[in-house]
């Protein structure tokens, strides 16, 4: 695999992984709270696909899979795909640094875990 290629699989764990932070700092807006304490319909469904952090989160997922579909252009989906797990080490941190969320002992050594496993594929 490729530097350039490696460079894009990180782009796109980096993208997804900030994705989900954006989304989460959306979905626990008071507008969006408000929205869905009726209950879900579509009217509130559209009102928080509406909402500016969602569509943020959004478009840079589909920034992302433009990345992905690059990156599957170059190598085997085999080979790519365990990178995905580099995303769930990155989310963990950054919901860590951004949103206050607990990092226990379990979920470190099951992070380490998934980094172990692709440093192994990324140096075979």
């Amino acid at each position: 695999m490729t530097r350039s290629t490696i460079l894009l699989i990180l782009a796109n764990v980096a993208m997804t992984s900030l994705a989900q932070i954006i989304l989460k700092f959306g979905m626990s807006s008071p507008e969006v709270a408000r929205t869905l304490s009726g209950g879900i319909r579509l009217s509130g469904a559209v009102s928080v696909l509406l909402h500016p952090l969602v569509i943020s989160g959004l478009v840079l997922y589909f920034v992302a899979a433009l990345v992905w579909l690059l990156v599957l252009s170059k190598v085997d989906v085999s080979l790519a795909y365990p990178f995905v797990g580099l995303g769930l080490v990155v989310t963990m941190a950054l919901a860590w640094a951004f949103l206050g969320e607990a990092v226990t002992t379990v979920r470190i050594v099951g992070t380490l875990l998934i980094a172990a496993g692709v440093a192994l594929l990324a140096v075979h």
